[in-house]
């Protein structure tokens, strides 16, 4: 195919030539002279390990050149990629000035462009930016988004030093777009590679750069709080971590990355909190092992903020142990939750089978004693009892029967903590507390608004900025 690459950094540089080696044709475009020079030469405009061969090579080939005009390569090429940089603002917002620029200068080439024009945005930015990014277009081009041209974003995740090894072995391939046509062009882009490649909708390709590049900052952070209690403690932090990582079905693996309601139980709590007074007795500050209580609790928060929007309503709670298939009440947020709702004076029913009060021993008990003595005032026998008595269902387990049962259930409000499934997502009388939620319209009135330039019928200068 035919692609342009606008911006050549980090990021455009070491996807013209790897594009390039893949055997398409790919024109680079920058405002710096001697970035276009130097890929003209047939060199590289960054030092990373094989990207100055791989340049040299395809240079040789005749399939990289690069340009200074907009134009010239929007009407050569059938596909642009926009690598151009968002770096940070001392408050930590994102400077999206580049990528505006580059949406006027790409509207302004549109004008006298007939076929049809895919823009793929490969620069890390915030949720929404896609969506402003082709009203630009559309507003300085006169074109019609997917009918003329189509947005996609496509983030990168290579690291310095080693991204030519990164581009051909990613653990993924991302495409975010509303256009079929175009997500399945970008794929093809792809198709060699050894990775699954994922099309999903804007917002969440958009999103997913931040999500990474924080854990990957929390995991270095966690690391290294843990490798400072160890070494109070004299113990081998490494060998601690290695054995950590092997196991790979709870500790590295997506069995607790399910966004939801808080944790519970004896375990974490218990441990969580041994872990946090050994920190404390060696006088070490470890504030992201503080912190995860903290966080926890405001998921409870969010819950019975949530559920209080129906105060005045009829609350049914469908399971009440911290989890499906146990009666343990030990620090279940569920339990918490419910107790505060009866401080604000909520009717509440509660159904979960497994639990009976006659059975309950030992601190089990003495848990649900004391945060709801009568308990047993509110428990009902049956999930139908509370869907015919209730007018709000909170769902607090993933049992198999609360799923089946509330399928066919459109006349009661329902709020899931577990996400059930997807086919409730549609669901007008559902929402989930991490899910189901329409953020578009409280983003857009937060989301600055890019005020076109008025040279838009001339071309716009690129400001550089290096990525």
């Amino acid at each position: 195919m035919r692609i342009s690459i606008f911006g050549l950094g980090y990021v455009g540089c070491v996807s013209l030539g790897c594009l390039a080696k893949n055997g398409h044709q790919v024109i680079g475009v920058d405002v710096n002279a001697t970035k276009v020079d130097q890929i003209n030469s047939g060199k590289a405009t960054i030092i990373e390990k094989d990207i100055a061969e791989i340049i040299a090579e395809q240079h040789k080939l005749n399939r990289i050149s690069a340009t200074t005009s907009f134009n010239e390569a929007i009407l050569n090429s059938e596909i642009s990629i926009v690598a151009v940089g968002t770096p940070s603002s001392k408050n930590g917002h994102l400077n999206l000035q580049y990528i505006f620029n580059v949406a006027e200068q790409i509207g302004v080439a549109l004008l006298e462009k007939e076929s049809f024009h895919i823009i793929v945005i490969r620069s890390t930015i915030m949720p929404g930016t896609c969506d402003e990014f082709a009203s630009i277009v559309e507003e300085i081009s006169g074109k019609e988004r997917n009918k003329h041209f189509a947005i996609v974003d496509n983030p990168e995740f290579l690291r310095e030093g080693t991204a030519v090894h990164d581009y051909f072995n990613p653990p993924l391939t991302l495409i975010g777009s509303d256009n079929k046509e175009a997500a399945d062009k970008v794929s093809i882009l792809y198709q060699n590679l050894p990775a699954e490649i994922i099309v999903t909708n804007l917002k969440v390709a958009e999103i997913m750069k931040y999500v990474n590049n924080t854990f990957h900052a929390l995991k270095i952070s966690f690391g290294n709080e843990i490798g400072n209690i160890c070494t109070e403690l004299n113990i081998d932090s490494h060998e601690v971590m290695n054995i950590f990582c092997k196991d790979k079905q709870l500790n590295i693996s997506p069995y607790y990355f399910k966004p939801g309601f808080a944790y519970g139980g004896s375990c974490l709590p218990k441990d969580l909190k041994g872990l946090q007074t050994l920190a404390h007795d060696l006088y070490l500050d470890t504030p992201i092992i503080n912190s995860i209580g903290k966080t926890n609790d405001l998921q409870i928060d969010r819950a019975v903020n949530l559920i209080l929007q129906h105060w005045n309503k009829k609350l049914g709670f469908l399971g009440l142990s911290f989890k499906a298939g146990t009666d343990d009440l030990r620090n279940s947020p569920a339990v918490t939750v419910i107790e505060r709702l009866i401080g604000k004076g909520c009717d509440i029913s509660i159904y979960d089978k497994n639990i009976n009060l006659s059975l309950l021993t030992g601190t089990n008990k003495e848990f649900i004693d004391q945060k709801i003595p009568h308990l047993s005032s509110l428990l009902v026998n049956s999930t139908e009892e509370i869907i015919e008595k209730c007018d709000v269902i909170i769902v607090n387990n993933k049992e198999n029967e609360f799923t089946e049962i509330l399928n066919n259930v459109n006349n009661k409000i329902i709020i899931d903590m577990v996400r059930l499934g997807e086919n409730f997502l549609g669901k007008q009388n559902y929402t989930g507390i991490n899910w189901a939620i329409d953020f578009s319209e409280a983003y857009d009135k937060q989301m600055p608004k890019h005020r076109i330039s008025s040279r838009v019928k001339s071309p716009v200068i690129l400001t550089n900025t290096p990525r």
